[in-house]
């Protein structure tokens, strides 16, 4: 079960007290953030692309769209999704609770700077239930990340939010 895979790593990380378990789903951004009592954009997203044959994580806010520009200049091609059927077996979490915790080895892990704009984000903890309320900073420590990006597009008009 991938929230178990979750709050252990998260455990070692110093940062189990940051999970939250809903009553309903938050699957959605749009329901995460019902749930969670925020807005949209500081859901963290969690979502995993194919790059030259291998799986490759990116995190963004909410309110972010990919823009297929950026994306290709960060990462010399085109977006494309891991297919919905392939996503447990390539990240290590299901469908509805992708998250950057406990993906499985050798996934790289990049941050959108669209959540630099927030205190805390909420990206989910493992399966469509769970949540992690984390600072920037928190999730920095969180994370194995290869870096900070810039592939979205949507949110700049929300700035100063």
């Amino acid at each position: 079960m991938s929230f178990v895979k979750v709050k252990e790593y998260l455990n070692v990380k110093g940062l189990e007290d940051k999970i939250t378990i809903h009553k309903d789903t938050i699957d959605t951004v749009e329901h995460a953030a019902q749930q969670i009592g925020c807005s949209e954009a500081e859901i963290a997203k969690t979502l995993s692309f194919m790059v030259n044959d291998q799986p490759v994580i990116v995190v963004m806010a909410g309110d972010g769209r990919v823009n297929s520009s950026k994306f290709k200049a960060v990462f010399h091609t085109k977006p494309h999704m891991v297919p919905r059927d392939s996503v447990n077996a390539l990240i290590g979490h299901e469908p509805g609770g992708v998250c950057p915790f406990g993906v499985n080895k050798g996934i790289p892990i990049w941050l959108d700077i669209s959540m630099k704009r927030f205190a805390v984000v909420h990206p989910a903890g493992g399966d469509e239930y769970t949540s992690v309320a984390l600072t920037i900073e928190e999730l920095e420590k969180a994370v194995d990340y290869e870096g900070w990006c810039d592939v979205c597009k949507g949110w700049e008009k929300d700035a100063d939010a």
